[in-house]
């Protein structure tokens, strides 16, 4: 296992579009709670190496997720955003962990394989961060990649705050990132809430990496029902079936 790997694990909301008083993450999809599909894919790319971030509900999330897995846990008191909930994790990172990946814990679909390229892409081309990008047919709720006219990475902008223009992009942010830990520790202090949702946007270390002269940049993904969120009952449904359709669970 590559010791100079960690996955954080963003699972700390309570998602409110469910229309339960379940936390989100603990919504199962074909028996089992969605966090713990995308802890197994995690594991397998870092081993015990992962942080989970947990807010809403966190000991009965705690109780869950370690019933199968030995991880690291961090907890978001107050839901200020993804960048906050990253911060929360770093302290709790392993001591030799170099590059950190970043996980959403509603993407049940994300594979071991798809991580592990991430990382690959995100080593070979040197960058300080690296997004896992996707072309999707419909970007609506999703934050767009915004790249310079020589196709760099220049920012993500989410669906709130963009123009019509910017709207109308269909590469997408998945929400998945590899950063170097350096880069993370330097950065995320700058974030800043200034924004219409009032919260500390992961997203946002993208464009302050860019003026702070680092190294950003994007790997295109594959189709794009595997990083699909599940933030409401309908795509809970969709996952299932998904899952299904690939061959991962037998009906």
């Amino acid at each position: 296992m590559d010791d100079k790997l960690a996955i954080i694990i963003l699972a700390a909301g309570m998602g409110t579009r469910m229309k339960s008083n379940l936390a989100k993450v603990l919504h199962r999809i074909h028996g089992r709670p969605m966090i713990q599909y995308v802890v197994d894919a995690a594991r397998g790319a870092a081993g015990r190496n992962i942080v989970l971030v947990v807010g809403h509900q966190a000991d009965e999330v705690r109780r869950v997720v370690s019933a199968e897995a030995e991880v690291g846990y961090a907890h978001q008191e107050k839901q200020l955003g993804t960048g906050h909930a990253v911060m929360c994790a770093l302290p709790i990172l392993p001591p030799a962990a170099e590059d950190v990946v970043i996980l959403c814990g509603d993407v049940p679909l994300i594979r071991t394989g798809t991580i592990l390229a991430l990382v690959a892409d995100h080593r070979a081309a040197g960058r300080d961060v690296t997004v896992l990008a996707v072309d999707v047919p419909d970007p609506t709720g999703y934050g767009r990649i915004i790249c310079s006219d020589d196709a760099r990475l220049r920012a993500i902008v989410e669906e709130a705050d963009a123009t019509r223009s910017q709207k109308r992009i269909s590469i997408i942010n998945s929400g998945i990132y590899c950063a170097s830990r350096s880069f993370l520790t330097e950065i995320l202090p700058k974030l800043n809430a200034d924004n219409a949702q009032q919260e500390f946007y992961l997203t946002d270390i993208i464009a302050l990496g860019v003026d702070a002269g680092r190294q950003t940049g994007m790997m295109m993904g594959g189709h794009y029902s595997e990083i699909l969120g599940v933030n409401t009952v309908k795509e809970l449904g969709i996952a299932a079936d998904l899952m299904t359709a690939q061959g991962r669970i037998i009906s």
